[in-house]
This record gives structure tokens, sequence and C-alpha cells, in this order.
């Protein structure tokens, strides 16, 4: 029986995860996530599927985030009738992500249209809708960590807990020999979570495999490596100082996870004395929901570790579920932690608090995850003094900073231990989920093992690799036509900087030029000089 292995996603970048496992005619999905990052990754969130989604036997999840499961609905838009397979964990918070994915989609597009419909242009409709998503819930089906179950005719799985959210999976595979010999052992790693997390167990996986896809977020990158105490120390010193500015503290963080890990410590923080209890403020409708789902999983196995009775509780904490709500927090000048989704700053609420308080220079703005390329987060970091945000010019005047002890993904050392305890791996390991910079520095990592270094691949966007062969080999399969991105948007999105960011950064200088100048003339000759320049 044939078998190959096409990449749909994460393949170069650190979003739209999503794998095609062919075995003779069955075929499956590994995640079916969304693009997230610069406009032309985002676009092909809304391109046709590179293979017929009826013709998908089933679909394994290695966990909740929107850049491995936002896709779904979609793919049960198009046709896809089987069971979407995950943890009872990612089933429980999907119940809440995915309608929320479609919301905001809704949401995104009546904004849009709304500018395009005052620019004469087309209207546009959502991915899917918050209906859409909340009737392909009845597609998921929950699998227990560590037990096989079969997927089609030939081939079994079953879950690893991977230690990076709740429900996390690593996902393990035996492919049947058609002549009876051993099965063909493949592992996906999904995102594999860090060692000391705030609220995971440590990650797990079996060793002795023929093919292992691996996640690269962090490769080329250490972080300190800290405890639970030296953790809440780091944060509290951030806390205090923001504090002390007199401004706002603006945190934008992830709904799932990053949020209820800061709720524990800062819960943890105000208890023992060591940040004043102000208010803290989630203004994310999801994040409240969320965070239920992680009380119910309190202290279980493969749940959430912390050794309080409940860190979400507490008298300075306060969710906000109506935009009324929401647009309230803006009267608030100082003194507060407020924290939103999205973690990267690339949607929702977060904006708007952004908008507000990045112009004031008693304000903090604390990073406090990876800022994918192309994302405003990832402006932010990199040390932009002005940005766009819904259409506006925001000058930044707050300080922004960053922290890498909340990170859900292993750093780079971790990334090498975990494969070193997977092996052998005998027939290769698959880079996937990382930029190109982080994937070359794991792969050169990788290779100074030298007797013991499995044999690394790179796989591009939609190549297919036959994992039959002693190593997974490139097959010439008809790609898309015209390609999904081509050579040279492929090469720019996956930089991280695409055309879209060339040009809301030449709009940003042409208002400063102009505002610079001294005097109206000024302006008209400068404004002259573009003119020649497009030929008009």
């Amino acid at each position: 029986m044939s078998c190959t292995l096409t990449f749909h996603g994460a393949a170069g970048t650190v979003t739209g995860s999503c794998y095609r496992l062919d075995l003779g005619e069955r075929s499956i999905l590994i995640d079916c996530g969304m693009y997230q990052g610069d406009k032309t990754l985002k676009e092909l969130n809304y391109k046709p599927w590179p293979f017929d989604p009826r013709s998908v036997d089933a679909v394994l999840l290695t966990h909740a985030h929107i850049d491995h499961s936002g896709l779904i609905p979609k793919l049960i838009k198009a046709g896809y009738r089987g069971p979407v397979i995950c943890t009872e964990g990612s089933r429980d918070l999907l119940r809440f992500m995915l309608p929320d994915s479609g919301g905001i989609q809704e949401m995104e597009v009546e904004r849009l249209n709304r500018r395009n419909q005052r620019r004469g242009r087309g209207i546009v409709q959502p991915i899917y809708t918050e209906q859409e998503a909340q009737d392909s819930l009845k597609q998921l089906v929950p699998r227990d960590y560590e037990t096989w179950f079969e997927v089609v005719a030939g081939l079994k799985a079953r879950f690893w807990n991977a230690g990076h959210i709740l429900g996390s999976a690593s996902i393990e595979f035996h492919i049947a020999d058609a002549g009876g010999g051993e099965p063909l052992k493949l592992l996906f790693s999904g995102d594999i979570g860090p060692d000391h997390k705030a609220l995971q167990r440590e990650p797990e996986a079996p060793r002795d495999l023929d093919v292992v896809v691996m996640e690269a977020t962090y490769g080329g990158r250490p972080r300190p490596k800290l405890d639970a105490a030296q953790r809440r120390g780091v944060l509290a010193e951030e806390i205090n100082t923001a504090l002390a500015a007199g401004g706002n503290l603006v945190i934008p963080a992830f709904a799932v996870e990053r949020t209820q890990e800061l709720l524990a410590d800062i819960a943890r923080l105000m208890a023992d004395g060591k940040v004043r209890r102000v208010p803290v403020i989630v203004d994310s409708p999801l994040a409240l929901n969320i965070t239920n789902v992680f009380a119910k999983y309190l202290h279980e196995e493969n749940g959430v570790q912390t050794t309080t009775r409940n860190p979400f509780e507490g008298g300075s904490l306060r969710f906000t579920r109506s935009v009324e709500e929401s647009m309230q927090i803006e009267q608030i000048s100082g003194g507060a932690i407020i924290i939103a989704a999205s973690g990267m700053c690339e949607a929702g609420r977060i904006r708007h608090h952004l908008k507000n308080n990045l112009w004031r220079p008693n304000a903090t703005v604390l990073l406090v995850g990876y800022q994918a390329p192309g994302t405003l987060g990832r402006f932010l970091e990199d040390g932009e003094r002005a940005v766009r945000i819904q259409g506006d010019e925001v000058l930044v005047r707050a300080r922004i900073r960053k922290l890498e002890v909340y990170s859900g993904h292993a750093d780079h050392e971790e990334l090498l231990d975990w494969l070193r305890e997977r092996l052998p791996v005998r027939r290769g390991v698959m880079l996937t989920h990382g930029d190109l910079d982080a994937i070359g520095a794991l792969r050169a990592s990788i290779a100074q093992w030298k007797e013991e270094a499995p044999h690394v691949t790179v796989p591009r966007l939609d190549e297919t690799y036959n994992l039959r062969a002693p190593h997974p080999k490139l097959i010439k399969t008809p790609k898309p036509t015209p390609p999904r991105l081509d050579r040279y948007a492929q090469a720019e999105a996956l930089a991280g900087h695409d055309w879209h960011n060339d040009y809301a950064r030449l709009m940003l200088q042409v208002q400063q030029q102009l505002r610079a100048a001294k005097t109206d003339a000024e302006r008209r000759r400068l404004l002259k000089k573009m003119q020649r320049v497009l030929g008009r």
C-alpha cells in the first residue's frame, strides 16, 4: 500500500498547519488550521482547497489553537462528512473557539464591506459563519490519551500529551505493511510544550520511529530556564514597573492557556503581596468560557496542573462580555491590567485597547508569546514607532516589553532534547511549523549529532513525499493551477513581510513627511514628486 504525505500548511511558516496522509485510496488530514500573519498568507484561507474535501476519510487534530483547527468549518462546508478526532480537552475548547472564530470573521468582513462600499469595491463573504462553526462541532469525536484506535483500515493511531495547551497531543500512527511486515511508525509532534510550563505537564511521546514530523517554532531561540517562583518574579517586576509609570498595563494574550497562566500567576502575586491589588480586566467573552473549561480540568491527570484550589477566582478579577462593557474600559487611563486577545494583536478586542493606549507615554504593552512575522505584535516587538490599526495611524509612545517565560513552545534546546528521546528515527525527520531561519538553525544542530543524526527534510508548501522510501522522497505531482502562492509571493510571505506591509509602512512615511514639512508649498512639491514617480 502506497503511503504519501503532502504539506498543505505550516511548511516554512508557523501557521496553517495541515498535512494530508494518503494510504492507497484512503486519505486523512492531520490538523486543518487557519493561516495567520501577513495578508498574503491569510488570503490562502479564502482560496479553494488543493484537494477534494469529500475524498477525506478522517481528520485528526493535535490541538485546538485556530492555526491548527480553524478551517474545520470550511472543510465541512465544502463537503467533508467524516469524523474530527481529538482529545476530550480539545473538544471542550473547540466548542467555544470555532464559533468565536466564525463570529470574528463575520464582524471583520462586515467592517471590510462597509469600507469596500465606500470605495466602490465588491463585497466579500466570511470563510464561514458562527452558525456554520457551531454546526461543525457535531463531527467532533473525542479519544483518550495513550489508547489505540483504528482510523481507517490499515491505520491505527493514539494521542500523547504534548504539554502545549489543555488537550494538546502528539499523534502516533502505525501504518500496516501489505506484506505482513513491521508497520511504518509515524509521529506528528504537534506543538511541543516547554519544561516547567505553568499549567501543563511536560510532553510525552514514544521512541523508536520511522518518520517524525516535528515543529520548529523556536529553533535557534533559547530562553531562560526558570522555575515557577522565578517566572512569577519576572512577571511581578514587569507589573510593578508598569503600574509605577501611572498608565495601564495592556497584555495581548491568547484566550486559550496564556490568559489562564497569567491569571493564575497574577492571583498568586497579589495574594502574596508581591503586586498591589489593582483591577485585572479580561476583555474577552471567549477567555471567560475557556477559563471555565480549565476550571473543569483542575488537577486531572492530563488537565490543568496547579497547586491552588482555583487560581481563576479573585476579588480584583473582572471579565467582560458585551461590546458596551469593552468600550467602557477606554475610560480607564491608568492603574489597570487589561488582558485581551489575540496574542499576536491580529484580531479581536486587543486592537481597540492598543489603539487607546499605544500613544500614551505612561502605558505599557507586555508581549508574552511568539509574534509571527508580519503581525502587528511583531511590528511592535521590532520597535516600529507608528502602526496602522483599523485604518488609522497610531503613534507608539508606550513602553513595549517582551516576556519569553510564558511561551507555550519548547525552545531550541528543549526541541533537541525532545527529538533525542525519540531516537532512533530510522527514515527521517521532517521539520515544519517554523520560519526558515528557525528550521535552518534546528537542522544545523541536528546535523552535529553525526552518526546518530536522523536524515532531515524541509518540506515546502503543497509538496508530496513518499514515506515508504528509505528517506522521505519528494514526488513530482500536479500542483494547483494557478499555484496557491507564486514563487515571489511565497518567498515574501514566508519571510513574514509582504507588499501589504510595505504599503502600510509607505503610507505612514508619507504622512510623517507631510506633517514634518514646514509649509504647504513644501508639501505640494513632495506630492508632485510622488505623482511623477507614479506617472501621473
